[in-house]
């Protein structure tokens, strides 16, 4: 990356967090319309398709951002994600207005691309710190994330209804913000300082030899576990308020309780990190997951309480996940093989959440939202199990 002046540091912070909060914001609204989408054309059972394309073009987008930042730097390897999302914005627009699955898919797909870099941005922000700053530092654009938890689901209904009087479907409007989102989030990342071309990192070490690595496995194995969790409860829960005859207001409104959860905290979680340890704060994340599965199976149909409240801890558990095991990735990696290690890791956790997408809507076809939840909760749990300290 090179060294930073105060000014250079500043406006590179300035210009991750902008990014991040422009894509959440368009993520957002997106799939909440993607889902009702697919699902109104195609059956309940295959709601979950839009979360799995999102997350497999997160997966490749983190994979790819990974290799590329090493030669080309972050102002490059941002603005071209970016763009890459803005224009599968407008595919996806162009779709909402056709109501055609297919290329939905596919420009939710690129837009996923796109929030690949934008995931790794919290490293990067981590990269302009000493340790010991490192997990605040990206637990600050981790919270830029509220941008999106506030704006994105704000806009839904008004979006929807501009577009209704335009005499458009009502669901293209929440993808018509994400087109403008990106292209804006594209705009900030062309705003960071040059980089200093970086000495690029010897290719003689396989990814997979660091990956073996404690330091590794476990943050892997818990964002893993709270990735399944967290997208399998959440990309059912609009399909279980509008199967209450709830519109895209109360829709909004629980989302809006499970992004603040996700990330208006993460600056408390970066503290905890840094105070307590990354082990610590996954420990906790896990265990806030659990309680919030609990509470989703307790009050499923609670939309003015126990799902706002499910739908939160369900955000803050996996903040605290993700917070945490970032903060050890940040912390325990050899330079050399850093950005790549990350982005793979990245790949691993948004790849396998693809699961979540595509089997919460079987579980929700099959059995109902409180059998999402319990398999979310079972999920959850399992890590603290797999990963406990083993008596001799």
């Amino acid at each position: 990356m090179g060294t930073l002046t105060t000014t250079g540091r500043t406006r590179s912070m300035g210009a991750l967090f902008a990014g991040v909060a422009l894509l959440n914001t368009a993520t957002v609204g997106l799939s909440t319309a993607a889902t009702l989408i697919v699902a109104a054309g195609s059956g309940p059972g295959w709601s979950g398709l839009p979360s799995v394309a999102s997350v497999l073009g997160t997966a490749a987008g983190a994979l790819g951002a990974g290799l590329l930042l090493p030669a080309h730097g972050r102002r490059r390897v941002l603005v071209s994600g970016y763009g890459v999302a803005a224009a599968g914005a407008l595919i996806a627009f162009a779709a909402a207005l056709a109501t055609s699955v297919v290329p939905l898919l596919l420009g939710i797909l690129l837009v996923g691309i796109g929030n690949g870099g934008a995931q790794l941005s919290r490293y990067l922000a981590a990269d302009l710190y000493p340790e010991e700053r490192r997990g605040r530092a990206l637990s600050t654009v981790v919270w830029a994330g509220t941008v999106g938890a506030l704006v994105g689901p704000a806009l839904m209904a008004p979006a929807a209804d501009v577009v209704t009087a335009l005499g458009w479907p009502s669901l293209s409007g929440p993808v018509a913000v994400a087109v403008l989102a990106t292209a804006g989030a594209a705009l900030a990342a062309s705003l960071l300082p040059r980089d200093v071309p970086p000495p690029r990192e010897p290719v003689v070490t396989p990814v997979v030899a660091p990956v073996r690595s404690a330091a590794v496995v476990k943050p892997l194995v818990a964002m893993v576990a709270a990735q399944l969790t967290m997208v399998a409860v959440m990309t059912m829960t609009p399909l279980q308020l509008e199967s209450h005859g709830h519109g895209l207001d109360v829709v909004g409104w629980v989302l809006s309780a499970h992004m603040i959860g996700m990330f208006a905290l993460a600056p408390l979680s970066g503290r905890i990190a840094d105070r307590w340890g990354p082990r610590v704060t996954v420990n906790a994340g896990l265990g806030v997951l659990a309680l919030s599965t609990a509470t989703a199976i307790a009050a499923p149909t609670a939309h003015s309480s126990g799902l706002p409240v499910a739908l939160f801890l369900l955000g803050y558990g996996w903040n605290l996940v993700f917070v945490g095991g970032s903060a050890q990735l940040s912390r325990d990696l050899e330079p050399q093989t850093r950005n790549r290690v990350r982005g793979f890791v990245d790949a691993v956790v948004w790849s396998a959440s693809a699961l979540a997408g595509l089997g919460s809507g079987q579980l929700f076809a099959g059995g109902g939202y409180g059998l999402v939840a319990v398999v979310g909760g079972v999920l959850a749990l399992l890590p603290l199990a797999l990963l406990a300290p083993r008596r001799t």
